[in-house]
């Protein structure tokens, strides 16, 4: 499985994103998905999680009541809808996949996309 993110760029503080994240290969139903960022400097931390019906989904604390995560599985695309954006949240964000039960932990997520950046503005 392959995945590749994509709406990142720049806004000001207060604006929205939202991220796409396609995966090519069969079987995007079968995985759950995440969304991780990486803050210069800082190390990778969850984000988002979704299940595999798109009914079950957990925030970080930092991000909660202002993303949205949710999943097309016709289209085999994820998104994460990103509103009140504040300085922040500027990070490369990360797509990834994991068949297991879990949806915290980094090493859990078996496929990555690349990071689209995303950088807000005071």
């Amino acid at each position: 499985v392959q995945l590749q993110a994509s709406g990142g760029g720049l806004v000001q503080a207060g604006g929205s994103l939202r991220l796409s994240c396609t995966a090519s290969g069969r079987h995007f139903q079968a995985y759950r998905m995440g969304w991780f960022r990486q803050a210069p400097g800082k190390e990778r931390e969850f984000v988002a999680h979704i299940g595999r019906g798109g009914s079950t989904t957990y925030y970080a604390d930092s991000v909660k009541g202002r993303f949205t995560i949710s999943r097309d599985n016709a289209k085999n695309t994820g998104y994460l809808q990103m509103n009140s954006l504040g300085p922040a949240d500027t990070a490369v964000y990360y797509c990834a996949l994991t068949a297991l039960p879990v949806f915290r932990a980094l090493n859990d997520y078996k496929y990555w996309g690349p990071g689209t950046l995303v950088t807000v503005s005071s």
